[in-house]
């Protein structure tokens, strides 16, 4: 082994990347279970108004066990790839299908997502422990056995009818685009996520949930009169049968422009009072008016620019591919593959910036929600109920939350919205 080739140093420096981020990863698991424990022998007086000690010591034996079953899921994960990738398996894989498929760029985008749908399945056993284990222990999962199953199945058939030809016009693009086909194919994808945010409320989403309007009665006129009041145009208010699948709960937007719609989980409105669910929707509403989506969006598209800029940097690189034993011939499909499994390996070191990012429009939101509304009290007896149901962590160590909180917790909301009266 020649410790001064290039794909020896990449292979190495791969490896540490990948070791980095597994271990900073499980001590802040650590650190955050040390954290919560810390706190868990009584219900801190701050949260008596929000659960009583019961549901607390819930919240946080819901907290424990799915951080642990994480750092067993990651842990595997993590082994997993590094199997893969250093032993020449990947290769061997792609270079199986690849045969099988052609070297067509049609040939070439289904060998790729045959090997990406593959290598899914060596995280749908976690998928269903989680679901029928974990979220059945606290009384969370409401799906059968059926529904779900049908769920992966119906994912694996979107994606294949999606995926294979936007993989396919991309590969299509490096071939004959020149030096600057990478442009090319991040305006392709850029318009192919437009469309979907048009397409896929009408004709993906109804696929999974059950979606109705919301009856006429005091709640929609009261939405409707908050949408005067706030001047947000909408196509109308959807009810989803999210309760069909699990009890926990949530509210979104659908849609671009004037079609787009509210969406309701029943589980929400069940949980929530009228008062407080307009309280949430008038945050959502803010999210809209402070254009927070659309500089979501520009983000999005600046990083997946970069994504491409990448790509077009190591594809001309041959040592990248045979550092994982990936023959240089083979063209773009492995480049694709191996930043599609090496990618989150480096964002995840930024992650902490793009929550402060989101974390600073929850803020903004949760703002204008309590002008919108004449107070902040609904907002947060709603965060209080919220997080109640949820069982959700009270007390995240804040390394841990920088990490993987894009909201700020319970408490930094409350007292923000304390403060503006």
């Amino acid at each position: 082994m020649n410790l001064s080739e290039p794909t020896t140093i990449c292979a190495f420096a791969t490896l540490a990347l990948i070791s980095a981020r597994y271990l900073f990863e499980f001590f802040l698991d650590r650190l955050n279970l040390k954290y919560v424990k810390q706190n868990s022998y009584s219900i801190p007086e701050s949260f008596n108004d929000i659960m009583d000690n019961e549901t607390y010591q819930k919240s946080v034996q819901y907290t424990l066990a799915k951080s642990r079953f994480g750092t067993i899921t990651d842990t595997f994960s993590t082994a997993a790839l590094c199997t893969l990738l250093f032993t020449g398996w990947l290769a061997l894989l792609f270079g199986w299908i690849s045969e099988l498929s052609g070297s067509t760029v049609w040939g070439q985008a289904t060998a790729l997502w045959v090997v990406m749908l593959l290598l899914s399945f060596i995280s749908l056993p976690f998928s269903w422990w989680s679901q029928f284990r974990i979220e059945e222990c606290f009384g969370f999962n409401t799906t059968s056995q059926y529904t779900w199953w049908a769920d992966q199945a119906k994912g694996i058939a979107i994606s294949f009818v999606l995926g294979v030809p936007l993989l396919a016009l991309i590969l299509w693009l490096a071939q004959v685009s020149g030096d600057y086909w990478w442009l090319l194919a991040w305006a392709a994808l850029v318009i192919f996520q437009l469309a979907m945010s048009v397409l896929a409320p009408v004709f993906i989403l109804p696929l999974f949930n059950k979606f109705k309007p919301l009856s006429d009665g005091p709640l929609k006129e009261r939405i409707n009169t908050l949408a005067k009041r706030t001047g947000f145009v909408n196509a109308g208010i959807q009810v989803m049968d999210g309760s069909r699948r699990s009890k926990h709960s949530n509210a979104f937007f659908t849609g671009l422009g004037k079609g787009r719609k509210i969406a309701l989980f029943d589980t929400l409105m069940d949980q929530l009072s009228d008062e407080q669910l307009e309280a949430v929707l008038a945050h959502e509403i803010g999210h809209y008016k402070l254009r927070h989506i659309p500089k979501q969006i520009t983000w999005s598209f600046i990083t997946t620019l970069i994504g491409f800029w990448g790509l077009n940097l190591l594809s001309s690189q041959t040592w990248f591919v045979s550092s994982f034993s990936f023959e240089p011939e083979a063209g773009m499909a492995p480049v694709f593959l191996l930043f599609a499994l090496l990618a989150g390996t480096v964002t995840f070191w930024v992650s902490p910036l793009s929550s402060f990012w989101s974390r600073k429009f929850e803020y903004e939101a949760d703002a204008f929600a309590s002008s919108a509304i004449g107070g902040s009290h609904p907002m947060i007896s709603a965060l209080h109920k919220i997080h109640r149901e949820n069982l959700s962590n009270l007390t995240p160590h804040p390394w841990y939350s920088s990490f993987h909180y894009d909201h700020p917790t319970l408490i930094e909301r409350e007292s923000a919205l304390k403060g503006l009266t």
